[in-house]
């Protein structure tokens, strides 16, 4: 059943071919034959009764009982949460996160957490305290990260879409690895409230999907203004559903920086053939220099673990999760730390922690904030000559599990692409754009802040041009 997208999956619920319950039924299924590893936590008996209860309705909700995977970053009650590592083993939240919250009381059904890089740090899952994720396109790939599980998942028809979180390129980097859809909303487009905070300043939750219009969808449910989160926006702009077969007169700036250096020829190759798509549906095309971008990966990786070095002072194991034993406080913390934390998370804090420590911060931190206002302003002089931006999503197709587990630099700048919009808060999606070597190709399309709908129209436009087949070999 999960051949269907999910608004071929609402359409055929309203027309009584089939039911959420049939539907949530097929996804607890699926998700337990799980050979990619996408699961970490299952939810069959609470979904169950929700479905239930929503084919008993006498109105349907929008969403209409569709299934739906949550990355196990954003917290459920009730429902294991760990964000992928040991510290928060057995943890079960008090609240849900108001994003879920949202997709459920618009009648989307949970149908469990998927697998991630600890506290959201990686580019490939592997990092996950739990278990591997594969990717489905090839299983002796990675399917990207942080979210590699809510990718791979979707990828693998388990679910027709899913929630992920993006600090970096989280979303859409796995989206490009494992051929899906893949947004990254304007910073404050979604409440953060529930999300386990990684780096305050750049985290943002966004959709995963097959297609672009379930992507639109899934994020209309969830943008808006939440008390509970002061960095949220009063969306005052509704997410539309759409429907664009051309570009015509649509100013595409491709980012030069993003397609001369460290591209693999295949990625290159289809980013160019999309690009020549994009012209003959009416697009203008132009090239855009972000001169500031080469720096953005040496910037990112000191404001993000230094926001994540100040974040995980919290999980010290007396309030809540892992708790280690110890004979004094001192060493209840570095015991419970020692043993909750893993190598990337321990890294990334130590780096963190040296970037503001007192002597140093003007010399790193303080200079990477610099740099990310230089980046900004980029994307403000190419916006006055443009209305989109286009680059690769990922430099690179799927790499092999294990290739860059020991080389914290080739995985850094896996995200390349990806991170000038996160330290921008800018929107971009990723859709894919053909294959190379068997294996997918990500395209990026970025805009300036708000502007959603613009980047859902113009995707939809290609992503119809190009007609990608984002089934695996193998999966049904």
């Amino acid at each position: 059943m999960e051949s269907r997208t999910a608004e071929e999956s609402i359409a055929a619920i309203l027309a009584g071919e089939t039911s959420s319950a049939e539907l949530v039924e097929d996804a607890i299924r699926r998700s337990e034959d799980d050979p990619w590893g996408a699961f970490l936590a299952r939810d069959g008996e609470r979904a169950r009764a929700r479905a239930k209860e929503i084919d008993a309705a006498a109105e349907r909700p929008p969403l209409a009982g569709v299934p739906i995977a949550i990355k196990d970053v954003l917290s459920t009650r009730d429902l294991e949460t760990t964000a992928g590592s040991q510290i928060l083993k057995g943890f079960r939240p008090v609240y849900t996160a108001t994003c879920v919250e949202r997709l459920e009381q618009a009648g989307a059904v949970v149908v469990g957490k998927t697998n991630m890089d600890e506290f959201a740090m990686g580019s490939s899952t592997e990092n996950s305290s739990y278990q591997l994720t594969k990717n489905p396109w090839d299983l002796g790939t990675v399917p990207g990260g942080s979210s590699g599980g809510s990718a791979a998942t979707v990828a693998a028809r388990q679910v027709p879409w899913s929630l992920g979180s993006d600090t970096g390129g989280s979303i859409r980097q796995p989206a490009a690895l494992c051929g899906v859809v893949g947004m990254k909303p304007t910073y404050g487009a979604v409440s953060r409230y529930g999300l386990i905070a990684f780096a305050s300043s750049l985290d943002q939750v966004g959709p995963f999907a097959r297609t672009v219009r379930d992507s639109a969808l899934l994020l209309s449910h969830i943008v808006g203004q939440d008390p509970r989160d002061s960095t949220s926006l009063d969306w005052w702009k509704p997410i539309e559903m759409p429907t664009a077969e051309r570009l015509d007169g649509v100013k595409i700036g491709v980012i030069q920086e993003m397609l001369d250096n460290g591209i693999e020829p295949g990625v290159k190759a289809a980013t160019e053939a999309a690009i020549a798509t994009a012209e003959g549906l009416g697009a203008e095309i132009t090239e855009v220099s972000l001169p500031s971008s080469r720096h953005g990966i040496a910037a990112y990786y000191l404001i993000a673990p230094a926001e994540a070095s100040t974040n995980l002072s919290r999980f010290d194991g007396m309030r809540y999760g892992a708790r280690a034993e110890a004979e004094d406080l001192l060493e209840h913390f570095e015991r419970t730390r020692g043993e909750g934390f893993g190598p990337e998370v321990k890294r990334r804090i130590m780096l963190g922690t040296f970037a503001l420590a007192s002597g140093y911060y003007d010399a790193y931190y303080a200079r990477a904030q610099k740099v990310r206002t230089l980046i900004v302003r980029d994307f403000v002089a190419a916006f006055e000559n443009v209305d989109l931006l286009l680059s690769p999503t990922s430099p690179t197709t799927a790499f092999k599990i294990g290739e860059r587990v020991d080389d914290p630099y080739a995985m850094y700048t896996s995200d390349v692409c990806t991170i000038p919009m996160s330290l921008a808060g800018l929107p971009a999606i990723s859709i894919p754009c053909g294959l190379a070597d068997g294996l997918p190709v990500g395209l990026q399309l970025s805009g300036p802040a708000f502007s959603e709908n613009d980047l859902f129209s113009a995707a939809h436009a290609l992503e119809q041009a190009i007609a990608f087949d984002a089934t695996p070999a193998g999966v049904a």
